[in-house]
């Protein structure tokens, strides 16, 4: 197993922490049947993608995980793959990913919602008041916007990748078997 492979088995969350979830109870049934959980040529990329849409869309930390495993099952994702990719929305990428959002929001709907406004109310420690204000404003459409366009780009270019890397590894599996039985060593 390569240490990618390794460290991305050890980060995505465990069937049981899902288990323990008050939000997913209700879909037990549902959200634990094996085929979610396998690592397979379809699923994982499928993971990827689903993880990358609704953890940069959503940018709440508890709803991500469970927005993916509920949203799992329609499209057959794998559930920890797509948990994992969630935490690429952490504390230290959210105002890169708000800013963006708000760049191309405003240049998608030719808003002028203040971008120096985010960065002051964060910096600040503003009240919800002064929050809601500034959501009233051109803020919230911009925002929605280019967060919905980053998420469906993100998802799709993480769908792509994650493909391209599947087919890869595996294409290096059989040149590696292919070369240890022509040497008549023992496959890896």
């Amino acid at each position: 197993m390569s240490r990618l492979t390794k460290w991305i088995h050890e980060q995505a969350p465990t069937r049981e922490s899902f288990e323990r979830s008050k939000f997913l109870r209700p879909f037990a049934q549902r959200v634990f049947h094996p085929a979610l959980w396998r690592f397979t040529r379809r699923s994982v990329p499928r993971g990827v993608a689903l993880g990358l849409l609704v953890g940069i869309f959503l940018l709440i930390p508890g709803v991500q995980i469970a927005g993916v495993a509920l949203l799992a099952l329609p499209v057959r994702a794998n559930i920890p793959i797509g948990a994992a990719m969630t935490f690429l929305s952490m504390p230290a990428t959210t105002p890169l990913i708000l800013a963006a959002s708000l760049y191309v929001g405003n240049g998608l709907l030719h808003l002028k919602a203040d971008l120096f406004q985010l960065q002051r109310l964060m910096d600040s420690g503003a009240p919800v008041s002064a929050w809601l204000n500034w959501l009233l404003s051109d803020a919230a459409p911009a925002m929605v916007v280019g967060l919905a366009v980053i998420s469906v780009v993100s998802a799709a270019i993480g769908y792509l990748v994650a493909t391209w890397f599947w087919r890869w590894r595996i294409a290096g599996k059989w040149r590696r078997r292919s070369m240890a039985h022509v040497t008549g060593g023992s496959a890896i």
